[in-house]
């Protein structure tokens, strides 16, 4: 079986844009297939049902969120909802109510734009947060996160302010708070993953190299923390920051990127959504911001920004570990993977 795979890219050096690659899971290899589109700075991707893939764009001096149709080898433009400034960092959409949600780090807002019939995108609400937090990148409202909570709120997380917001989300797309986790100082909440039950969820923490355990009560849409355990090695003392989390189908096993000890981190989950360390394994590269399992979950492959590649492992799905498979993928300034 052959799988398409995405990689959004900085274009800050030698990348043109998105390219598309193929995921081979009988020969068990991956191929960069080439330039899908020209754009700048697409750093991270979202695709929806119908084949449309809505990404991070910058266009001079102004940034926001793109709209593709996808056809075959090809992407066209569909529109795209920009405004002066930095680009966003994250972008999500919600199929049930076709809205696009996107987070934007240097700003400290999270947007929501709808999605017309015709894939075009319309800016329908933007909260800005404020506060702050004890690190040096803690100086200001930083934004990193605007995805779904499985009761359909909508989950923004502050890595500035070390706080998670749950808002509830109208069918015409507008915001209102809910509630609010306080996580704790210097954590640097990034990114969040849901277990299939939806009871629970993991919390990359990209300051502290931490990963929370969390419950969440839809009857509240309340988060709680549960524990926290690190993603690195006690020993290492370099700057490292963890990135991107993912979960398996069956909610057994937790993988984390780490910036700087250059590694997957693998958990292994239990009942009450404990996590016990399992694996470190080199991602054979430096700075791996993104990584994804593949349909199947017989693999997972990562990017590596600053080295210009992306590496493939195979994945046991009964011990969750991963083994190497392939590193020399070409993808020039990858930041982002997407099945």
């Amino acid at each position: 079986m052959q799988e398409r795979v995405l990689f959004g890219t900085y274009t800050k050096k030698t990348s043109q844009g998105i390219y598309q690659g193929t995921l081979d899971t009988t020969a068990k290899t991956l191929t960069n297939d080439g330039l899908l589109v020209a754009t700048d700075n697409p750093t991270y991707l979202a695709l929806s049902a119908k084949d449309r893939l809505y990404s991070v764009d910058k266009e001079n001096d102004e940034g926001g969120i793109a709209a593709w149709q996808l056809d075959g080898s090809t992407a066209n433009k569909l529109n795209a909802v920009i405004a002066p400034g930095t680009p966003p960092a994250y972008v999500a959409v919600d199929e049930a109510r076709q809205l696009v949600y996107s987070a934007n780090y240097h700003k400290g807002t999270a947007s929501v734009m709808k999605i017309a019939d015709n894939g075009e995108l319309e800016l329908t609400d933007e909260v800005t947060h404020t506060g702050n937090g004890p690190r040096p990148e803690q100086t200001e409202a930083h934004i990193h996160y605007t995805d779904l909570t499985p009761d359909n709120r909508l989950a923004v997380i502050d890595l500035g302010a070390d706080k998670v917001y749950v808002y509830n989300v109208s069918a015409t797309g507008k915001l209102t708070e809910q509630s609010v986790l306080t996580v704790e100082a210097g954590f640097g909440p990034r990114h969040l993953v849901f277990t299939p039950d939806g009871q629970h969820a993991f919390l990359a923490g990209e300051l502290s190299s931490q990963v929370a355990s969390l419950s969440y009560d839809a009857q509240t849409g309340s988060f709680k923390v549960l524990g926290i355990v690190k993603t690195i090695p006690d020993d290492f003392s370099e700057h490292n920051g963890a990135a991107a989390i993912r979960l398996s189908q069956d909610g057994h096993f937790l993988y984390v990127s780490n910036r700087g000890y250059n590694s997957l981190a693998v958990f292994a989950v239990d009942a009450d959504a404990q996590l016990t360390p399992i694996q470190q394994i080199s991602t054979e590269g430096d700075f791996p911001r993104d990584f994804d399992l593949d349909a199947t979950e017989e693999f997972a492959v990562v990017v590596n920004q600053n080295t210009d590649n992306a590496t493939l492992y195979a994945r046991d799905q009964a011990s969750g570990k991963l083994s190497l498979l392939q590193k020399d993928v070409h993808v020039p300034e990858g930041v982002c993977v997407r099945f």
